[in-house]
């Protein structure tokens, strides 16, 4: 008896992330204000005394990063180039019209394929907690966020759409279950354990390290027997 083959479908917008006319390369030099408030915020909450990314000097930014990349072991220019490219990706969702328009393609996509699962990494966590709450008509069984900010103070926690009750979010209430899932030691969900403390409704498994160097990565979170475990328990 053959086994059954569960589809699995992407939704993508990363071309509505993308900044309009824009050629230039994906470096600290890009980052325009707001971009650069973000990465300011963010260093704060990784624990850097006074974090600033103000003014137009890159100086005071670079200085930080590199505390940053010899605190956790990792190569500075690695680290720049993924600040560059991860913070311009949720500046462009936090603004308007774009926002709308990415929740929107997600949405259509769950309408169409009515998917009883739906796992979000990185940024897409965001997206897909802002799109089921928009849209209380997709039913999802199982939600899975994976390496989430999410909880993500200042810079995204209290912007997130509903806004936070008494500095709580919540399960979206067409969600019947919330798995969330966080290398310890991944930069973007921090503050470790904050998707749990922060949001009422969401299951977070025990930290365990998803990989040395590449903590982040989409692929390594999939490859994890925690969301092995998750599937196979949804029956999937």
């Amino acid at each position: 008896m053959e086994s059954q083959r569960e589809e699995v479908v992407v939704a993508y917008y990363a071309d509505l992330l993308s900044r309009r006319g824009s050629q230039g390369p994906d470096d600290l030099e890009s980052l325009d204000e707001f971009e650069r408030e973000l990465v300011g915020l963010w260093l704060e909450s990784c624990g850097l005394p006074e974090a600033t990314a103000a003014g137009r000097s890159t100086a005071p930014l670079r200085q930080a990063l590199a505390w940053l990349a010899r605190s956790r072991g990792l190569g500075r220019p690695a680290v720049e180039w993924f600040v560059a490219v991860c913070f311009r990706e949720v500046a462009a969702y936090l603004r308007d019209p774009v926002r709308e328009q990415v929740r929107s393609r997600v949405a259509e996509a769950l309408a169409k394929q009515r998917p009883t699962v739906v796992i979000a990494h990185s940024l897409g966590s965001v997206v897909a907690y802002e799109t089921l709450w928009a849209h209380p008509e997709l039913q999802v069984d199982l939600l899975v966020t994976l390496g989430s900010p999410l909880a993500l103070p200042h810079a995204v926690f209290p912007r997130l759409q509903p806004a936070p009750v008494e500095k709580k979010g919540r399960r979206p209430p067409n969600v019947t279950r919330w798995v969330n899932i966080a290398d310890p030691g991944d930069l973007v969900a921090i503050p470790p354990g904050g998707v749990r403390d922060g949001f009422l409704g969401v299951q977070e498994l025990e930290g365990q390290p998803i990989h040395a160097f590449d903590f982040h990565k989409a692929v390594n979170y999939l490859a994890t027997p925690q969301l092995r475990d998750v599937l196979d328990a949804q029956g999937t």
